[in-house]
């Protein structure tokens, strides 16, 4: 598949199931992207389907199964978009996030390799259940454990606001979880 150049096109990205709840169009919403008039699309539809996928199949449904539904907070990323978001963060604007596109490649850049040839996808969500049952500080080491004693991830990163986390899938997992929440920084399972 091409890179989308027109409604239908796009449109029939957007209608690829990833798996059994998530389709492509749930992956390309943007908040950057609306804001700023730009198109948030794979430049390799195929490699960000095939990545997609994983994520999906892998981490998103078991996670969904488990804990409820996911609301996608951000998921795919162009690298147009994500790199405004970098320079814009890094003018200090408030509500932009994003990691430089180098550091986003085989993350929420999901048709990108990383600096050493591997794939990955990273996904923000939220688990509105999950958050409704436990919101005492901390209570996002739950989830952590879960998903680290269940599933192959690449990496989680916990932020505080409804213990949204990027879940990352990639094919050379690190298992690595850190939180903006407390307690923040490294976190081991032990912990």
């Amino acid at each position: 598949m091409r890179k989308p150049t027109s409604v239908s096109t796009l449109d029939k990205l957007g209608r690829v199931r990833l798996s059994k709840h998530f389709f492509m169009r749930d992956m390309l919403h943007s908040e950057i992207a609306q804001f700023h008039g730009l198109m948030n699309a794979p430049e390799d539809p195929d490699l960000a389907i095939e990545i997609g996928t994983r994520l999906c199949e892998n981490l998103l449904e078991p996670i969904q199964e488990r804990w409820g539904r996911i609301t996608i907070r951000s998921a795919y990323r162009s690298p147009e978009v994500n790199a405004l978001g970098n320079r814009l963060q890094a003018e200090g604007k408030a509500g932009y996030n994003c990691a430089s596109n180098e550091a986003n490649a085989a993350g929420h850049i999901w048709d990108r390799l990383d600096a050493n040839g591997h794939k990955g996808a990273t996904a923000c969500i939220v688990i509105p259940d999950f958050w409704d049952a436990h919101q005492a500080e901390g209570d996002w080491q739950i989830l952590a454990r879960w998903i680290d004693a269940n599933l192959d991830y690449g990496s989680l990163y916990f932020f505080p606001t409804l213990w949204a986390v990027n879940v990352q899938w990639h094919e050379k997992s690190e298992r690595r979880v850190d939180s903006y929440a407390v307690p923040k920084g490294r976190w081991s399972a032990k912990s």
